[in-house]
């Protein structure tokens, strides 16, 4: 298999190419390994060598045979080490795979990496001093987005069809976002999280992957979705499987459009346009559209989010081995402080902004079916916008400088509510735009419905970034 032929086809179209016989999986990981070297050198995002050989997998799962990687943001498959992007952690050794790992196995994936992330995945920019800048393939001056750059730009440069990522406040929509990929996350409790937690950083942080197609999303969820043996929650269970949502209509739905961010932020003109002319695409399919969204206390997100950051800090100070603050990045350590600091009343406070919110935008959806915003407030930002390295920043402030380039997404981290980025849009530069789709709660299958319209609508297929690796 010719490596521009590899690259051309999403996961799905590889694994019939497999089934019918046509080439091998063998051939397939070959390719995906010529794929990953050449544009590893060009976009950097791999935080280790190419796995040799290829992690366990199944061979007659749904996905079998199609080339996969994962996000070094902690534990995730046995005997793979990671570091969260630090120095200060050489490389800790799970000796277990997390529920959806293990998932991952069983679906077949072949599992070739482990991707780079921003330390502690706590940026919208995945720039570790431990590895360097994870570059767009778009324009390599540009960032990838974060935490899931390294996965985005690999994806994007077409040196997989997919890879696992994760969403805290956006870490997979702002690299598709940046990268022109398909990024959902996921309701919160539809995807597992466990066995080493009962909910992922308070229940905001999310678990799913970036993919080139609505398809491959839909098939994945298919394969992941459920909850895992002593999971805390879980979402509602699908009616059917989400691939058959693909083909399905969503009847005459009522649509949100706002491109006014809660944070108070300024929103690029560009990024703006291109949500209102997708509630144009909608109203033209039949649906009511209208200029709306819900009324947020951004406050009492900021609280949600410290909290969040503070979880994640935690992880570090609960060690039984605690590692070299020398080592970290400035942000990383004004994090550490504040949790050391931060109290038990702190956190039922967080608690409690984190219902308010929830109830507030959860009653936006009794009135609406669908809210359409911007992903990003801007275009893919040149690398070193985001400065996680600075020591002048407290962790509010910090949190504020991500919410001025990426207001959109935190929100629907602190609700749980399933959102979508779609590559819809381009900057006058052609670079990519993206836009998010938001559902009710527990409603991926109206997402993937809608998903699957604009990606007929206003495809994206043929668009393929400078560096890639069909090219």
């Amino acid at each position: 298999m010719q490596l521009h032929e590899y690259a051309q086809y999403d996961a799905i179209g590889l694994r019939e190419l497999i089934r019918t016989g046509e080439v091998t999986a063998g051939e397939v990981e070959t390719a995906a390994r010529q794929a990953l070297a050449a544009m590893n050198a060009e976009v950097n995002g791999l935080a280790l060598p190419v796995f040799t050989p290829a992690l366990d997998h199944a061979e007659d799962g749904p996905l079998a045979g199609v080339p996969f990687l994962i996000k070094d943001h902690g534990p995730v498959a046995k005997g793979v080490p990671f570091s969260l992007g630090s120095r200060s952690l050489p490389g800790v050794v799970p000796q277990h795979d997390t529920d959806l790992m293990a998932r991952f196995r069983a679906a077949g994936l072949v599992t070739l990496g482990l991707t780079t992330v921003p330390e502690m995945c706590l940026s919208f920019a995945t720039e570790p001093v431990r590895h360097g800048p994870a570059r767009n393939p778009w324009d390599l001056d540009r960032g990838a987005g974060g935490s899931s750059g390294g996965a985005a730009a690999l994806v994007a440069a077409g040196a997989v069809p997919l890879a696992h990522a994760s969403d805290g406040a956006g870490s997979i929509r702002v690299p598709a976002s940046c990268c022109g990929l398909v990024g959902l996350k996921p309701s919160r409790g539809r995807v597992p999280c466990g066995p080493d937690m009962g909910e992922a950083m308070l229940g905001m942080a999310y678990e799913f992957a970036l993919t080139r197609t609505v398809r491959d999303a839909a098939c994945l969820l298919d394969a992941v979705h459920g909850p895992g043996v002593g999971d805390k929650y879980t979402a509602p269970p699908p009616h059917g499987r989400y691939a058959d949502e693909l083909r399905a209509e969503p009847g005459r739905l009522r649509v949100a459009v706002t491109t006014e961010a809660w944070s108070g932020s300024p929103v690029d003109e560009q990024v703006a346009a291109w949500a209102i002319r997708t509630g144009h695409v909608l109203e033209e399919a039949g649906h009511g559209v209208s200029e709306a969204g819900p009324a947020v206390d951004w406050e009492a997100v900021m609280k949600a989010w410290v909290a969040e950051g503070v979880a994640i800090s935690s992880t570090l100070l609960l060690a039984p081995r605690q590692p070299d603050p020398a080592l970290m990045e400035a942000v990383t350590r004004r994090f550490l402080r504040t949790a050391r600091e931060y109290t038990g009343l702190d956190m039922m406070t967080a608690f409690a902004a984190q219902n308010r919110v929830t109830r507030s935008v959860s009653a936006f959806f009794t009135e609406y079916d669908l809210l359409v915003t911007p992903t990003l407030g801007h275009p893919p930002a040149p690398h070193g916008t985001l400065r996680y390295d600075d020591p002048s920043y407290s962790v509010t402030g910090w949190l504020r400088s991500l919410a001025d380039y990426g207001p959109f997404t935190v929100l629907f981290n602190v609700t749980g509510h399933p959102a979508i980025s779609l590559p819809l849009g381009r900057s006058d530069d052609g670079l990519p735009i993206g836009v998010q789709l938001v559902a009710p709660y527990g409603r991926e299958d109206l997402l993937f419905r809608v998903a699957a319209h604009l990606e007929r609508a206003m495809p994206w297929k043929d668009r393929t970034p400078p560096v890639f690796a069909g090219g």
